[in-house]
């Protein structure tokens, strides 16, 4: 929903909303589809941020007709499941083709919040990445062209099974315009329909190829470690109740928990908070995206929470763990500034290279001061060709929505301490470039920087003395 306005000279303004978006262009909708809710006839509707309200789109219960797209027969006994679709051209007139990647950026940081709300109430919400496209799109009333689906999350308890839906009428919706005509990007919508599914037979063969993603040799990032496989009920858990580190169990079928990997040369972070400062609900009303930071430090602790939230398990039909975490540490009570690697299952840093590297942090960003005034920035990369061939073409979905959702965990972990967020864009081969030889091979996905915000005695990194890095100041 709307957490805030902000009214500009001559009359605009801009409602902000609890999940981060690219741009605040906020180009993510939300249809929720109801069997079992008390309250709440059966049926297809749409949410409105702007007056917090359901709208009916579909009467009776088309849980069947999910749980048939989804190839997974748990969707048609859940009580609701929450659809995320994307306009595009919302993000589009800003961001052009590039926009593709914010559609999953963005609805990763809304999946954050929902998550972890869900969890909170006891809901148990799972994801699910893979379904029929075309199908789900059409039972929502959506033009694929310019709106479409991008993930589903099933809540609440299980009841007895909807009846299946044989057949539904195509309906058609009224759309608000952003602008009096529209830019058609083709390259964005060549990369959404290559990336579909077209049956829910192509669905569960999807899956199980899914699963043969394993610790054949390497893991998402090639560090010698495993994907963090499918997780049960996640969300509700407390920094108290899951401690870092934690032994994780390998994925090859019939494998043995093993001890996670250790990086070298290892710098030890303390565990994550137990307690924060806010609760989630407060947390969400707070959270925005800091525009400036200032140069006060950042715990150790701190950090170290912010990680461990953006790297918990997701209960998904795919495994998590397909995203590394890089960061430039600049201010951080102790923790030496320099460029590291994050390991989750170890909850510790490897130290790449030491050194002050703010000036390269912002020019890294797109040249964009804030990142060099961060306490720390999270880089998230993942091995996008190992990812492409064990998901198909699927799995740049699953990069960037990963990225995604670990960012807005940052967000909020960062909100809940009394600290600040903002995520950046960047400059894709110069972030790879940076942190190489270590991330050789691998493919910058999105970047989330931390840090308190600007004060008295605030200095930042002016923009004309950026230099790209390695260039001789």
């Amino acid at each position: 929903g709307v957490t805030k306005k902000k009214t500009y000279p001559g009359g605009g303004e801009v409602l902000f909303r609890a999940a981060a978006s690219t741009g605040a262009l906020y180009q993510t909708e939300v249809y929720v589809a109801a069997g079992a809710v008390e309250g709440l006839a059966p049926g297809l509707y749409h949410f409105c941020p702007g007056d917090f309200t359901l709208r009916r789109l579909r009467a009776g219960d088309v849980r069947g007709a999910l749980a048939a797209a989804a190839a997974d027969e748990t969707v048609a006994r859940r009580a609701a499941t929450i659809v995320l679709t994307a306009i595009y051209w919302r993000n589009t007139w800003k961001y052009q083709a590039r926009g593709w990647r914010h559609l999953f950026w963005d609805s990763g940081t809304l999946l954050a919040n929902l998550l972890a709300a869900g969890g909170t109430l006891g809901l148990a919400p799972r994801l699910l990445t893979g379904f029929a496209d075309a199908a789900i799109n059409r039972l929502l009333g959506v033009d694929a062209t310019r709106e479409a689906a991008l993930e589903l999350v099933t809540v609440g308890p299980e009841t007895a099974p909807a009846p299946p839906v044989a057949a539904f009428d195509d309906i058609q919706h009224a759309y608000m315009p952003l602008s009096s005509d529209q830019v058609d990007y083709p390259l964005l919508r060549e990369m959404h329909t290559a990336s579909m599914l077209d049956t829910p037979d192509d669905v569960r063969a999807w899956r199980a190829g899914s699963a043969a993603w394993s610790v054949a040799g390497v893991g998402a990032g090639g560090w010698g470690r495993p994907p963090r496989p499918v997780v049960q009920g996640t969300e509700g858990s407390s920094a108290a109740d899951e401690q870092a580190p934690r032994p994780v169990d390998s994925v090859v079928e019939g494998g043995a928990p093993s001890p996670p990997p250790r990086p070298q040369p290892e710098v030890a972070l303390p565990p994550p908070r137990a307690v924060s400062g806010r609760g989630l609900g407060e947390t969400i009303q707070q959270r925005g995206s800091t525009r400036q930071f200032g140069h006060t430090a950042l715990t150790a602790e701190e950090l170290a929470t912010a990680l461990w939230a953006a790297t918990r398990g997701v209960d998904a039909d795919v495994p998590s763990g397909l995203v590394d975490l890089y960061l430039i540490v600049n201010a951080v009570d102790g923790v030496a500034p320099g460029a590291y690697a994050y390991w989750p299952e170890a909850h510790a840093l490897e130290l790449l290279k030491r050194g002050e590297f703010r000036r390269e942090a912002a020019y890294l960003c797109l040249e964009q001061p804030l990142a060099g005034d961060a306490a720390a920035v999270i880089f998230f990369l993942a091995r996008l060709d190992a990812l492409l061939e064990a998901f198909g073409n699927r799995g740049a979905r699953l990069a960037n929505l990963e990225a995604g959702i670990a960012g807005g965990r940052a967000y909020l972990a960062a909100y809940a301490q009394g600290f600040g967020a903002s995520g950046l864009t960047f400059y894709d081969g110069l972030v790879v470039d940076f942190f190489s030889p270590h991330a050789a091979g691998k493919d910058a996905v999105f970047v989330t920087a931390l840090g308190r915000s600007a004060g008295v005695g605030h200095a930042t990194i002016e923009r004309n003395l950026i230099l790209p890095p390695g260039r001789p100041s």
